[in-house]
């Protein structure tokens, strides 16, 4: 083969939380009374809207999980053999981005790097100026004169690109979309641009709209410039950014599996059983929030570093250890973040146990287990949901400030905390180096801005205070005649 699967610990949990997250749609829909506020979900157009550039996240999130180790050439009467460096799909889909690399700094769209230095001249003079690049621009004779006009034209082509692609893209899903209602694809596309569908697919084809036309005009750039310029050891940034998007979707969805099983179990235990019970889950969960957050991230981070370098056996290779390192990160993050959750739920459970019908339940001698399993545990779950979106930007912002300070994940392996931690001395220099911040405050910007309005529009949905939208006339005819053709 020309390359070796390999896993890594994260992989392995990613592709678990996937296989979790489709076994949980799938109960779902066949479940009306959970399937409704989820349709309240998709009746929100920012929330859709936002959950559309999410899976963009998620889809870079996920080709950067699949990884694999290349062959080597092969040598005659010796065993193939492996490389040592291991890479990702996305790795292999962004290889012109990640191998184009320079000698050092150069900013977005430039020809030559950005600062000075000594060249010399045929004639064997030497003289300081500003080197030619060796991949930014290369396609151009005379940067100075065709560098406005090829960025131009390269932009243009790419929002024709881009606006054709997604004209594509709208014409297949009316198309879908006129198949499953029973209308014509003129009229689905009427209902569509008036908003008129059961679900918000018009911010849907809006927001993928805007994210093609910014998407072709960007490919097109970077097929011959750094668009977002080089860092200091001259990686283009862009590359860096969209890397980066993977540690922090781990970040905030492993730390999740962590921090569940532990505010589930504990807040419903402590407003379930009370006195004792109660009285020693809330010593515990005051004692470990009365500990600074920071400072017990950082003793088990550095706890864990010594252990990884004391046994370097136990790990092949620098990606493996800088894994292993996130995992533990996620851990520790999940351990610290769990008290929020279980003061919720326990406050929760405290009401539900004087429901009529859990006192019903004891009357008849229903074990606590079953109470807990059957009526408790599904009338909190709208508060878990709610609360585990709106945590997630909060832990990927957590990652940012704790790779900044140091404590975060492995120098080696490429975050949105540790683009900041590298760029941060630039900052005082003359011209200032400000892109390799602005890209990583710029992704990770957008990432949780999605994440937070998609949470708010959960919220919303999961609020029995907060009424369902009107089903719209149409809607009603179509059901209606759906019913009547049933029948």
């Amino acid at each position: 083969m020309p390359f070796k699967p390999f896993l890594l610990a994260t992989d392995a949990l990613v592709f678990l939380l996937i296989g979790t997250g489709i076994a949980f749609a799938l109960y779902v829909r066949r479940r009306e009374h959970l399937l409704a506020p989820w349709r309240r979900v998709g009746h929100s157009g920012v929330g859709m809207g936002a959950l559309t550039v999410l899976v963009f996240f998620v889809v870079v999130g996920v080709l950067d999980s699949f990884h694999y180790r290349p062959a080597l050439p092969d040598e005659p009467g010796k065993p193939r053999a492996y490389a040592v460096e291991v890479l990702s799909l996305f790795d292999k889909l962004a290889e012109p981005l990640r191998t184009r690399s320079e000698r050092t700094y150069s900013a977005p769209l430039a020809t030559h790097l950005f600062s000075k230095e000594t060249v010399e001249l045929p004639d064997g003079t030497t003289v300081r100026e500003y080197p030619r690049l060796k991949y930014g621009g290369a396609n151009l004779e005379d940067p100075g004169e065709d560098r406005g006009p090829d960025i131009v034209r390269r932009t243009l082509v790419g929002v024709a690109v881009g606006a054709l692609a997604w004209l594509a893209v709208a014409v297949a899903f009316c198309r879908g979309l006129s198949r499953r209602w029973g209308v014509a694809l003129p009229e689905a596309w009427r209902k569509i641009r008036r908003g008129e569908t059961e679900l918000a697919w018009r911010a849907v084809l809006l927001t993928l709209g805007v994210t093609f036309l910014a998407t072709g005009p960007l490919l097109a750039l970077a097929a011959e410039y750094h668009v977002l310029g080089t860092d200091k050891v001259g990686q283009d940034v862009l590359y860096l950014s969209l890397k980066s998007i993977r540690t922090g979707l781990v970040i905030g969805t492993l730390t999740t599996l962590v921090m569940l099983p532990f505010a589930l179990l504990l807040g419903i235990m402590a407003g379930y059983f009370k006195g004792r019970v109660d009285d020693l889950i809330q010593y515990l969960y005051t004692t470990l929030s009365s500990i600074p957050g920071v400072l017990l991230i950082a003793a088990s981070v550095l706890m864990m570093q010594v252990y990884i370098e004391n046994r370097p056996e136990l790990f092949d290779t620098v990606t493996v250890r800088a894994d292993m390192r996130l995992l533990f990160l996620c851990i520790i993050l999940g351990i610290t973040s769990w008290t929020g959750l279980c003061r919720l739920l326990r406050g929760e459970a405290l009401k539900l146990r004087e429901m009529d019908y859990i006192q019903a339940a004891h009357a008849f001698g229903v074990s606590h287990w079953r109470v807990i399993t059957r009526h408790i545990l599904p009338n909190v779950m709208h508060i878990v949901l709610i609360a585990v979106v709106m945590d997630f930007s909060g832990l990927v912002l957590a990652e940012a400030v704790l790779s900044y300070v140091g404590v975060g994940v492995d120098p080696t392996m490429i975050s949105f905390g540790t683009m900041i931690n590298a760029a941060r001395l630039e900052m005082a220099r003359d011209p200032m180096v400000w892109w390799s911040l602005a890209a990583a405050f710029l992704f990770m910007f957008l990432m949780v801005l999605s994440a937070n309005l998609f949470a708010d529009a959960v919220r919303d949905a999961f609020d029995p205070r907060v009424r369902t939208r009107p089903v719209t006339g149409w809607l009603k005819a179509t059901r209606a005649r759906g019913a009547g053709g049933a029948k």
